[in-house]
């Protein structure tokens, strides 16, 4: 058995989506990143970067327990125990860690980024703003120009994918409509309508914040909370 620490963001659904398609038995520990649970002992024992995802695996190698953190390396490591949605021949399989880099390394920082400027700074800076939403469109681009070769990020769906959708979802944040990339468009209407998918992103969905964000949540996130030592 799986124990899943998560909640309903871009990146706790990677992890969701994974499980669900690779379909190993789950339990999902909600934690709760507006409340401050990531900064608890006992996570941060799991993961000492206190973000989620994190999992920890009751039947890891050699039957010990194994904890994971880092939702790339999550999705890494479910693909080898699943031997689902990573190649294993050289070339496929760099494929694929290639564009899941770029999702690491790329989309979920720039988009992370950009969303916080336009909708979380307590003031806004028209640099920022400007900045990062002319990144998340260059990385749309990118991405449009790839699914225009290729089916699925990878060739065919692997993690690569599996790790980009969620964050591809706040198009609207960003004011991008997906008509402008027709390409990732038909890969989102694809990748949505895999069952699992749909399970995946479901996911905790009745923790989602309703309303404005809190100032203790706001605290947790992005204040001085998360930069104390613990």
């Amino acid at each position: 058995m799986i124990d899943l620490y998560s909640w309903p963001t871009p990146n706790g659904h990677k992890a969701h989506i994974m499980l669900e398609e690779t379909g190993l038995p789950y339990t999902v520990i909600p934690v709760d990143i507006g409340a401050g649970d990531q900064f608890d002992a006992g996570f941060l024992a799991i993961n000492p970067n206190h973000r989620i995802p994190a999992i920890v695996d009751h039947d890891g190698p050699g039957g010990k327990d194994i904890s994971v953190f880092e939702s790339g390396a999550i999705l890494i490591y479910l693909a080898e125990k699943s031997g689902k949605f990573l190649p294993g021949e050289a070339h496929p399989r760099m494929e694929a860690l290639q564009w899941l880099m770029w999702q690491m390394g790329g989309v979920g920082p720039m988009f992370g980024q950009a969303n916080h400027f336009r909708s979380y700074a307590p003031e806004p800076v028209p640099y920022a703003i400007e900045r990062y939403t002319k990144e998340v469109r260059r990385l749309y681009g990118v991405m449009d120009k790839r699914l225009a070769q290729s089916p699925f990020l990878a060739g065919d769906y692997t993690i690569a994918d599996i790790a980009t959708y969620p964050w591809t979802l706040l198009f609207k944040r960003y004011e991008i409509e997906m008509d402008e990339f027709p390409n990732a468009k038909r890969w989102q209407e694809q990748i949505g309508a895999r069952p699992a998918v749909q399970t995946g992103m479901e996911v905790l969905k009745d923790k989602r914040r309703q309303g404005p964000m809190s100032e203790e949540a706001w605290r947790n996130l992005f204040g001085d909370t998360q930069y104390q030592r613990r």
